[in-house]
């Protein structure tokens, strides 16, 4: 590879997993709150009383519960009384949100991103996939979200070395046509969604969220069929938020949208999607803005 020789790829693939051992683990009342939103026999006050552990998450729960993005008419004053109206799925979303918004909150200038630009993406991904997801009925809507919002995490970690090897990868992505993701392996030997994995993994999350940020960019290689519906949603939710410039950045260069994701969900007018997103992206916009301040 022209620019960086093998050995400084292999420093660079050791870095990055020591990068990964340094972000923190998601704290522990996180991950059994995640456990008990997804236990059907738990109850509000049981997942209220792991919420209520942490004082910075209750308030930006009770922010977001308040705002226009879910719709509540009279304000909500307590954790329970969030989960009673908005349910464990919400909540879920919310907790995790709240989770991943302060590892994504900053500028990644190794894929051009200013700060909050991947945090944009990721939560108007998140909000499209859910959209699909309802529209073809073949993913839960809620699943399709959080695969959404986590589908570009391992850009976090890749960052500096993407900044590191930007000039090599833009070269090899414009000269030989590759997507950007291909261009990551060959110059460090990793590429985000492979990095997001284990990230997901390091946080204990469930395996449909590893399967859609593994997949995000891969969908016809997945060898998983309870999967596929799952990881094409977010795929084309992805593919779609790109191809309208929302949160661009480095990586939408030769972003390929697989037509075999359109087929397995029953999409036979993309563009007509396209447009809806469109409409879709400036309501969205709105409701962004809302969580940013619940999350400040």
């Amino acid at each position: 590879m022209d620019g960086i020789d093998e050995r400084s790829r292999e420093l660079i693939k050791t870095r990055i997993l020591n990068k990964i051992k340094e972000i923190k683990s998601f704290p522990q009342f996180v991950v059994e709150t995640m456990r008990k939103l997804n236990d059907p026999d738990s109850s509000a006050q049981d997942v209220a009383a792991s919420l209520s552990r942490d004082e910075g998450l209750v308030i930006r729960t009770l922010k977001l519960a308040n705002s226009a993005a879910y719709g509540i008419s009279r304000e909500i004053s307590s954790v329970a009384e969030a989960i009673a109206l908005l349910g464990y799925k919400n909540i879920s979303n919310i907790v995790l949100s709240a989770s991943v918004y302060s590892v994504m909150d900053k500028s990644l200038t190794g894929y051009a991103l200013d700060r909050g630009a991947l945090w944009r993406h990721s939560l108007t991904v998140a909000y499209a996939a859910r959209y699909i997801s309802q529209k073809t009925r073949k993913a839960l809507p809620e699943e399709a979200y959080v695969g959404g919002l986590l589908h570009d995490i391992g850009k976090v970690v890749l960052n500096d070395y993407v900044r590191f090897g930007y000039g090599i990868i833009v070269k090899l992505v414009e000269e030989q046509q590759i997507p950007f993701l291909d261009a990551e392996v060959q110059v460090l030997g990793f590429d985000h969604a492979a990095v997001g994995t284990l990230l997901v993994e390091k946080w204990g999350l469930p395996d449909p969220f590893r399967f859609a940020v593994a997949y995000h960019h891969s969908p016809n290689a997945l060898q998983e069929p309870k999967y596929q519906p799952l990881v094409d949603v977010v795929h084309i939710a992805n593919s779609l938020c790109l191809m309208l410039g929302v949160g661009l950045g480095a990586d939408g260069l030769q972003s390929y949208l697989y037509p075999e994701s359109l087929e397995r969900l029953g999409i036979t007018d993309y563009e007509l999607l396209m447009s809806e997103l469109v409409d879709f992206v400036a309501q969205a916009e709105a409701e962004l803005s809302e969580m940013e301040e619940a999350f400040q």
